[in-house]
């Protein structure tokens, strides 16, 4: 199907919005059991609304509320926005009618606390792919039309708790915010900062923005011009819809923010890089500490390879020193016979024997036994191995300081 654009979107007047037809909603436990939240809701809301979703903890309101806003799919049931049914979207699409259609006003604020809330306002700019300029100039204007024209600087830990709501509010409205939802946006405001969110939501309706209010006060849900109260997974109330609540002049007067599909660009890449660099600058003593945590992981893992290493390359010495092409050719001892009465033992000559033949490097006696060596008046009683000089080609042992005797050493006898 082709991609949604905020154009194909456009509301008009008496047309259906939002079309909730039989929705469903199931969640499977971690024990498999299979739990419906809604069990069938059927609505339309029409372009301009001020509609209240009210109920208790529980009854379903912020599933409902998510499926609207496409953070959510329904488990059955049709969902139409604006005639196009949401279940065809793939995640892009979903993600981009999230993007140009909806602003999302939430209780506890979500916002960024490392950066300011000009930058706050400007994230959902970045994802649209509005230029830095023109992100920032909107960004302020809207905050100065929600009377933060002095706080743009501030980060969200150092505004109260109405005028975090109010940057929040401006976020929702960055890309246009055709449809404001808000969950319990006064839940965690004194009464005077909700009397003043209430306001702002108010004017948003009359500018033509289509507000969702969710909420389990009865006396915020009294503001809006339409009361839906759910109750079990189900609508057991509605006021009634609004059919004449937007008019032209209003739709009109909403702001479209255009889109763009495509890969990412290095513009991408760049903002990106700028937030991640924001980010690491405003948690310096943090970024410090966890650099040096993967300083001294990696320096670890580099240091036990080449430990590991080098005790591999040390057993792999020590058995290439054994010999691993040695052969071992052990005689019976002196005196006994072998088959036939012949002598079963051998002579040097054996050994010259066994060099001549093919694909032997070399062949040599080797007898070991105790001696006593004497220096001046002391004596030393130890083991000698007597052999031929080719014994470190035999094996591999090569001669670290000096020189090994040689053949004419051996046929001379010398000392």
């Amino acid at each position: 199907m082709n991609k949604p654009t905020l154009g194909s979107f456009q509301a008009v007047e008496a047309t259906p919005l939002i079309e909730l037809t039989d929705l469903r909603k199931t969640f499977v436990t971690g024990g498999d059991v299979a739990v419906e939240i809604l069990h069938g809701i059927s609505l339309t809301i029409y372009p301009g609304e001020f509609v209240a979703i009210m109920g208790a903890s529980g009854s379903g309101k912020s599933t409902l509320m998510n499926i609207v806003g496409c953070l959510d799919r329904a488990t059955a049931g049709t969902y139409l926005f604006n005639g196009h049914d949401v279940s065809g979207f793939d995640g892009d699409g979903l993600a981009r009618l999230r993007r140009e259609a909806f602003g999302f006003i939430f209780q506890s604020y979500n916002l960024i606390s490392t950066v300011s809330a000009t930058e706050n306002v400007e994230v959902p700019a970045i994802y649209a792919g509005l230029s830095p300029d023109a992100r920032h100039e909107r960004a302020q204007e809207l905050l100065t039309r929600l009377g933060l024209g002095d706080r743009l600087r501030h980060r969200p830990n150092q505004l109260s708790g109405g005028q975090q709501q109010r940057v929040s509010i401006a976020r929702a409205l960055m890309n246009g915010g055709q449809i404001i939802l808000a969950d319990e946006p006064t839940g965690a405001l004194d009464s005077r900062s909700g009397a003043e969110v209430m306001v702002l939501l108010k004017e948003l309706s009359t500018l033509g923005h289509t507000v969702l209010l969710i909420t389990h006060d009865k006396e915020v849900a009294q503001h809006a011009r339409r009361i839906i109260e759910i109750k079990d997974g189900l609508v057991v109330a509605d006021s009634g819809p609004d059919t004449k609540a937007a008019s032209a002049e209003a739709i009109a007067r909403l702001k479209d923010v255009e889109g763009r599909d495509g890969a990412a660009s290095w513009a991408d890449v760049g903002e990106a890089m700028a937030m991640a660099l924001r980010a690491l600058r405003a948690n310096l003593f943090r970024t410090v500490l966890t650099l040096l945590g993967i300083v001294i992981g990696v320096g670890s893992v580099v240091a036990m390879l080449a430990l590991g290493e080098g005790a591999k390359q040390a057993v792999v010495e020590q058995i290439g020193s054994m010999g691993t092409n040695l052969l071992l050719v052990r005689p019976s001892a002196p005196g006994q016979r072998g088959v036939g009465g012949t002598v079963a033992t051998m002579v040097p000559a054996d050994a010259e024997a066994m060099s001549q033949l093919p694909n032997v490097l070399a062949a040599v006696p080797e007898l070991t036994g105790s001696v006593t060596g004497r220096f001046g008046n002391i004596d030393y009683q130890t083991s000698a191995n007597a052999t031929w000089p080719d014994l470190p080609i035999v094996r591999s042992w090569p001669v670290a300081q000096g020189t090994f005797f040689t053949a004419e050493d051996q046929r001379s006898y010398a000392s």
